[in-house]
């Protein structure tokens, strides 16, 4: 009898613990569940920047470095017969336990990490390149340059009243024409961006890169005439092949593109202040009205008492929900090339405050 439950005993264990894979099963599904999850923080927390910034808050960053899904899985079984009782009966019992103990490790950046993430003009061979991947050009230059050669990108909310000299020509107009073309081109095929970076220099821990750009010419009318105009704009020499795109303002070189990049708290900021916000929290003195012209506005930003059942992301401050809403591609476009800028101007940062939270469940 004694081998009978023996033998009985391990064939359960053997069959329980063949029956239940979690490594396998679970690796598919925590993958995607886990880089929604930290999309859409990603997401929040940028929308949370733009909506402290608009109320002259300070923003902030909190990376999350390390990410460590741990499960436990227990199990037991037994089968036997109660000898010392008559009549014999036989007893038996079953048991599993499964524990996930997640761990999130945040840091915040902070210092040199800080400085060169939000202060740091972009560069303009990183910025162009992101265009030869596909993103519409004028969305990217819209939110990134603060002028190209001598066409401004500046907003009235950055200025204060008197500031601007009224005989003075920023070449607004020209700029937001500029970048329009510049996207016609782009669809049709004819503007091409190359990236040529330069032998990392004796001493030197970074390579050098330089960015053209070069019209290809069409026989459309129609984008002939474009075309023309573009070249224009840009005081685009017929001596040279192509353009080299540079950091700078004003009038260029020969052969040179002048873009003044701007810096992400200069992005950021650039969003923040065209944001409408509620009536009370103008009179309260919270903040001040928005000027921007609203033809110009890039980013919908919508406010409520109730919360949003229809968003592309939301957040809750102070006592009122701001979200930008699902059916808005011109506004989920502009906000996610936001989202690519803001990871590019990321650094390699040393090791800070770290914050490691495990959860128990």
């Amino acid at each position: 009898m004694h081998k009978i439950k023996k033998a009985i005993y391990i064939s359960f264990t053997l069959i329980l613990g063949g029956c239940y894979n979690i490594g396998s099963q679970r690796l598919g599904k925590d993958q995607d569940e886990y880089s929604i999850s930290i999309i859409e923080s990603n997401k929040r927390q940028t929308l949370q920047n733009l909506i402290r910034l608009r109320y002259a808050d300070t923003p902030g960053l909190l990376d999350t470095t390390q990410l460590i899904s741990g499960y436990q899985f227990q199990q037991s079984a037994f089968l036997g017969v109660a000898s010392d009782t008559f009549p014999i009966r036989p007893n038996g019992g079953i048991a599993a336990q499964l524990q996930q103990n997640p761990t999130f490790t945040f840091q915040p950046v902070t210092g040199d990490a800080y400085a060169h993430s939000f202060l740091s003009p972009l560069s303009p061979a990183s910025l162009l390149p992101l265009a030869m991947g596909g993103l519409p050009i004028d969305v990217l230059l819209q939110l990134s340059a603060q002028s190209i050669n001598s066409m401004s990108n500046n907003r009235p909310f950055s200025k204060n009243a008197g500031d601007m000299d009224g005989n003075s020509n920023y070449k607004i107009e020209e700029f937001f024409e500029l970048i329009h073309n510049l996207r016609l081109l782009q669809a049709a095929g004819l503007l091409e961006i190359q990236l040529q970076k330069s032998p990392k220099i004796k001493d030197k821990s970074y390579e050098t890169s330089h960015v053209f750009l070069n019209i290809y010419p069409t026989q459309n009318p129609n984008l002939e005439k474009i075309t023309q105009n573009t070249k224009k704009l840009l005081n685009f020499s017929p001596k040279y092949k192509h353009m080299e795109v540079v950091y700078g303002s004003g009038t260029p070189k020969p052969g040179e593109i002048n873009i003044l990049s701007r810096s992400m708290l200069s992005i950021l900021g650039q969003i923040a202040y065209q944001i409408n916000i509620p009536e009370d929290k103008l009179s309260s003195g919270g903040t001040e009205k928005s000027i921007d012209n609203k033809e110009n506005s890039i980013v919908n930003i919508k406010y409520g008492k109730i919360k949003p059942q229809n968003q592309f992301v939301s957040v809750y401050y102070d006592r009122y929900y701001y979200w930008i809403d699902r059916q808005d591609f011109k506004s989920k476009l502009a906000f996610t090339i936001t989202q690519m800028l803001l990871e590019l101007s990321k650094t390699t940062q040393s090791s800070g405050a770290i914050v490691t939270i495990p959860v128990n469940k």
